[in-house]
């Protein structure tokens, strides 16, 4: 079934009006849902609100909406005052810049779209797909829909295209000073360990289609069951490693003796490379296999 649009923009590149439609980039429908059920007749249960006052249902045409300044005081908005603060949508996308591609941290990362060019739009399209290319840049943009600003990103999707990305605003995103991370001294035989070991499973690209969610595999095949009236079986916990790291490394020794996982669907080639792995340092002990400690 072909892609349905889900809005028409055009993007400002100066001068240049390129006319575009919307997609979604991705597509979570085919999750797993579950509904609340009346476990005495099998009956769907409804949600209420209940006034913590009063303790009495509240109809939704009773309810407006509030803003807690302080310990149980609010200030009360009315759907007009909120209507007049949203933004005023706009089938327009004004690029305000370009930046280096990888000069956006993917942490500020939101909801994906893609573009496709609209009518007329083929050759605006492709000159600033071609331009970003060419440069190494992204565009950022201004966006407003369905009442909110947004800041978006423009590139190039890996498969052909164009990704438009929202962005999170800077006080969306926490920093990590506030985690108090240790910063301990590294010594060079467990780094050089180490890099043994991220170079012995590295592969070339991330393959999307080598992993599965397997809960969801999981999900569905019982619910089949159930569906056919068969009892469900439970699988037994998979152990796990734990417990605290008494030699870091003999932990490096023991996962570089380990033999690396195979992919279970669309394994990636192995990564090549003209430059040959270089030797193990020689103060670095060699590699041996230990048994794990009960």
């Amino acid at each position: 079934m072909a892609a349905r649009s889900i809005a028409d923009l055009t993007l400002s590149f100066g001068l240049v009006s390129i006319p575009v439609k919307v997609f979604s980039a991705t597509d979570t429908r085919d999750g797993i849902r579950f509904n609340l059920i009346h476990r005495a007749c099998g009956s769907r249960v409804r949600q209420q609100y209940i006034c913590i006052k009063e303790d009495v249902v509240v109809e939704r045409s009773e309810m407006v909406k509030g803003y807690q300044f302080a310990p149980e005081q609010y200030v009360i908005f009315d759907p007009d005052e909120l209507k007049s603060l949203e933004e005023q949508g706009s089938h327009l996308v004004d690029i305000v810049s370009f930046v280096p591609a990888g000069s956006v941290d993917p942490i500020y990362y939101d909801k994906a779209y893609y573009l496709a060019p609209d009518k007329r739009g083929d050759r605006p399209y492709s000159l600033l797909l071609e331009g970003m290319t060419q440069t190494g840049r992204c565009a950022i943009a201004r966006w407003a829909w369905h009442g909110k600003s947004h800041t978006v990103q423009l590139r190039p999707a890996r498969d052909g295209g164009m990704v438009m990305q929202q962005l999170l605003y800077a006080d969306e995103v926490r920093s990590t000073a506030s985690l108090g991370i240790p910063q301990p001294d590294v010594k060079k035989s467990e780094l050089d360990l180490a890099v043994m070991l991220i170079e012995q499973i590295a592969q070339d690209a991330y393959d999307p289609a080598a992993y599965e969610d397997e809960v969801k595999k999981r999900i569905e095949a019982a619910v089949e069951q159930k569906i056919a009236g068969q009892e469900v079986t439970l699988s037994a916990e998979p152990e796990r490693a734990g417990g605290n790291v008494i030699d870091l490394m003999e932990a490096l020794r023991a996962s570089l003796a380990q033999k690396p996982a195979a992919a279970k669907t669309a394994p990636v080639k192995a990564r090549k490379s003209a430059k040959k792995a270089a030797p193990a340092p020689a103060s670095a002990p060699a590699v041996k296999k230990t048994r794990s400690k009960k």
